[in-house]
Order: C-alpha cells, then sequence, then structure tokens
C-alpha cells in the first residue's frame, strides 16, 4: 500500500474520523508517515498561535487579518531561521564525506542536456550502475560541497528503519522483498528488516552564493552563465528495503537490498550548461572530472566510486542483467548490484565473490 498523501495526512489533525480505516492504520505502522503527520501538526499549531490572539474579544469573529497574517510570516521565517541551518549542517557534512560527495556530484553532473521549460523535466533515469575507480591519493574532500554554491533542500528520512517483518517492509516502501532461496554457510536465523521512504534533494544554484565561496576560499569562480543563477537539479531515490542477517565480526554476514532507482530532474536552465558548469568548478579533482565527462549523454548511468586500492570492480551478469561485482581486497567482502525495470537490488555481505552470485542469481 503507497503512503497517504500529504492531505490525508492533513486531515487526521484537522478531521480524524474522516480518514479511511486503512489510511488510519498504514500511518500507525509506518515510521516515515508519522513523522509527516508529527510535522503536519506541528504546522497547524503554529498557524493557530500566530492567527489567535488573546487580545480579541472574540478570537472566533473579530479577527485582525492583517496582524495575524505578519504574527503568521513572522512564525514562519523563525521556522526557517532555526530548522535550514541543521538540515544544512547535516548535509553539508555528509557531502564532504568522500564516498558520497563523489557520488552525490556524479549524479548531479551526468545527465543529459535538455532545455528546461518551466517544469521538470527528466534528465536522468538509472538503467545502469558503472564503476569509477578513484584512487584514494586524490583529496576527494576537495569535491565541491553542492551547498557552498546554492541551496540544498532534503525531505525523507535519513536513515533506514528496523520494521516488524518482510510484510511491513513491503507495505512501507511498495516493493517486493527479495527471497533468498538457500543461505550460504555461515548464515543462519531470521533477517531483520530494514525500509525506507522515498529521499529526495533539491539544489538551487545561486550565483551570489558561489562568489562568497569562492571569495573565502580564495579562489576565482568561473563566470556565470547567464540564465544560471537559480537553475534546479531535483534528486530522487527510493523507497527502498533490505533484509540484514547480523555477523559475529559486527560487519552483517549478509544484506539484501531492493531500491527504486535514482532519477533526476531539471528546472529553469539547461541542464547541460549547468552540469558543464559544475565541472568547471575549483576544487573537483581533474580525475573525477574527466571520468564523469567520459559517460555517455544517454542519461541512464550511474557512477559508484569505487576506492581502487581497497576494492576491485568487475562486470558481471545476473540473471542476464548487466551487473557490478565488488570485492574488497582483503577478500572480507563482496557485493554485487545491478538495475532491472528502474529498480536497484544489491547483495552484499562477509562472503567470497562466488556466493554473493550464487545468492543473487537464486532470489525469487
Amino acid at each position: 500500500m503507497r503512503h497517504p498523501t500529504d492531505g490525508v495526512l492533513r486531515r487526521l489533525v484537522d478531521e480524524p474520523v474522516g480518514v479511511a480505516d486503512a489510511d488510519r492504520e498504514h500511518v500507525a505502522a509506518c515510521p516515515v508517515c508519522l513523522t509527516s503527520l508529527a510535522s503536519a501538526r506541528a504546522d497547524a499549531a503554529a498557524v493557530g498561535a500566530a492567527l489567535r490572539s488573546d487580545s480579541l474579544a472574540d478570537p472566533v469573529t473579530d479577527i485582525d487579518v492583517d496582524a495575524a497574517w505578519a504574527r503568521l510570516t513572522a512564525a514562519q521565517s523563525r521556522s526557517t531561521a532555526v530548522r535550514a541551518p541543521a538540515r544544512r549542517r547535516r548535509w553539508g557534512a555528509a557531502l564532504r564525506r568522500p564516498a558520497v560527495a563523489a557520488l552525490g556530484f556524479a549524479v548531479v553532473v551526468t545527465g543529459a542536456g535538455v532545455a528546461a521549460a518551466n517544469d521538470w523535466l527528466p534528465i536522468f533515469a538509472t538503467e545502469e550502475i558503472e564503476p569509477i575507480a578513484i584512487s584514494t591519493d586524490l583529496d576527494l574532500s576537495a569535491v565541491p560541497d553542492l551547498t557552498d554554491y546554492g541551496t540544498l533542500e532534503v525531505t525523507g528520512a535519513e536513515e533506514p528503519a528496523p520494521v516488524a517483518d518482510e510484510a511491513a517492509a513491503e507495505e512501507l516502501t511498495g516493493l517486493d522483498a527479495p527471497e533468498v532461496a538457500t543461505l550460504p554457510d555461515g548464515v543462519s536465523g531470521q533477517p531483520q528488516y530494514m525500509a525506507i521512504g522515498e529521499v529526495a534533494a533539491t539544489f538551487t544554484f545561486s550565483a551570489e552564493r558561489a562568489e562568497q565561496a569562492a571569495a573565502e576560499a580564495g579562489e576565482e569562480l568561473p563566470p556565470v552563465p547567464p540564465g544560471l543563477d537559480g537553475a534546479q537539479v531535483r534528486l530522487t531515490a527510493g523507497p527502498g528495503l533490505a533484509a540484514v542477517w547480523a555477523g559475529d565480526s559486527g560487519v552483517p554476514a549478509l544484506v539484501v537490498a531492493r531500491a527504486v532507482a535514482p532519477a533526476a530532474f531539471a528546472s529553469g536552465a539547461d541542464f547541460e550548461q549547468l552540469r558543464d558548469y559544475l565541472l568547471s568548478l575549483p576544487g573537483l579533482p581533474e580525475e573525477v572530472a574527466a571520468q564523469l565527462r567520459s559517460f555517455s549523454p544517454d542519461a541512464s548511468t550511474l557512477p559508484l566510486p569505487v576506492p581502487a586500492e581497497y576494492a576491485t570492480s568487475t562486470p558481471t551478469e545476473v540473471d542476464g542483467e548487466d551487473a557490478t561485482l565488488l570485492a574488497s581486497r582483503d577478500g572480507f567482502l563482496a557485493a554485487v548490484v545491478w538495475v532491472e525495470d528502474g529498480v536497484v537490488t544489491a547483495v552484499a555481505g562477509s562472503l567470497s565473490e562466488g556466493e554473493v552470485l550464487s545468492i543473487a542469481s537464486g532470489l525469487r
């Protein structure tokens, strides 16, 4: 079952008896919807407080609309000022981590060039994954943090959450949980199921912020092309679920995961122009930029950064689908990942390459 709409969640706040039982039961058991419901309640309380005035003789009929509007907009400004920096700190920190930064930046810059009109236009839909071998000698901390060049608004849960069982994971995500036909030696028992809703990130380029960031870093910003200021890219991924079998070493013995593949949309500018400009920003290692430029403009290949000193990547197949086999050089970890019909599936764990491939081929 899909998540109830925002309108249904708001009705749970204002008129709960008017919400269907099926929706009420879903929300009660869904961590993502409960979070959204709490946000709806907080918004309702804030609006109510801003519109209400104790000085009115009759708060219902004697309403000073101008004063109420002033209180409401002031409350919204304070709320945004409090929430936005925390969000930027969380995601700014995440984007500064080498692997996350490289992957996030890669998704933004590897779409096809299309002319965006006044609405979101699709520019990227994952059909395959291709590894990028990256040397750990590179200073990937220098990969530009997108929040230095605009605003980044993220919605959705940041981490997967445990759910009761397979059925709960499927209901939360709308995906079929992959079933392992035969567990490998050393893996036993029932898995813990995890789930996460859709996560979306909208990046809005700001010429002013980019110039400020460059000045603070003592660097020269490339000239901003006309019309690029305010251009937006929206990335979506998920929902997703995973079955996790615990291991003795603290590393999961086996993880089988499935998620809606990342997609991207653009608005406000020619995306190819935005992509090329982001690739020209100071601080991006040339080796990384060169590999990103090498991807074909078919808007379907998701780059996957792989630290060459610690892991290998090999092309393979899973049931006729192109896949990527990853393995740590010490032989302790292995994974295989592939995309089919817009859904990413991965099998990973403290297993051999042959074991993860066998499990992947036997999934039902």
